[in-house]
């Protein structure tokens, strides 16, 4: 069954049409969640949130946008939610989940396990030193691979504003991880 049917369904009250749909959303936006957040345990809460709000407000997706993008700018809406309500500079990182990770490089050239949460930890910190608006921007283009105007509507900016946020937070990410990997 097509999407669109789906969320017919889903909108008359149907939960497993609502699953189905949003199931295939679940990886890019567990990959919002968690890297505004910045922790699984942050990126949890707003994901749970997510798909409380997406359920409860189902009936106001006109279908103007992609589902996605509307999902995506939930996910981002909580994210940004519960980063504001947790301390600015607390850090958890389970190390333990085999599901998390972060691809930094498409090199066929694997790194060595403790190289690869290295990296990991250190982009997510980096991450979370961007202004809140470059994070949310390079976090949907990069992770939940929207498009700059999918990015424009769910920031509510133009299109060059989202350009240039992109272009100020690679750079800044670049600065902060440069300045670290010169540091090692």
């Amino acid at each position: 069954m097509d999407e669109a049917a789906l969320l017919m369904q889903a909108r008359e009250g149907d939960q497993r049409a609502f699953a189905e749909v949003v199931t295939a959303h679940r990886n890019h936006v567990w990959a919002v969640c968690l890297n505004i957040c910045g922790n699984p345990h942050d990126a949890e809460d707003a994901l749970q949130n997510t798909l409380v709000a997406a359920w409860q407000n189902l009936h106001k997706f006109r279908g103007e946008a992609r589902f996605s993008t509307w999902l995506h700018r939930i996910a981002a809406n909580n994210a940004l939610t519960v980063v504001r309500k947790r301390k600015i500079n607390t850090q958890i990182t389970d190390f333990s989940d085999p599901e998390e990770s972060v691809q930094l490089a498409d090199d066929d050239a694997a790194p060595r396990f403790d190289e690869h949460i290295a990296l990991r930890d250190s982009l997510r910190d980096a991450l979370s030193q961007l202004p809140a608006e470059f994070r949310e921007a390079i976090v949907l283009r990069e992770f939940g691979d929207l498009t700059y105007a999918d990015i424009a509507v769910q920031q509510g900016v133009g299109i060059q504003t989202v350009k240039s946020r992109l272009n100020r937070a690679r750079t800044q990410l670049r600065d902060i991880l440069g300045d670290r990997m010169a540091a090692h």
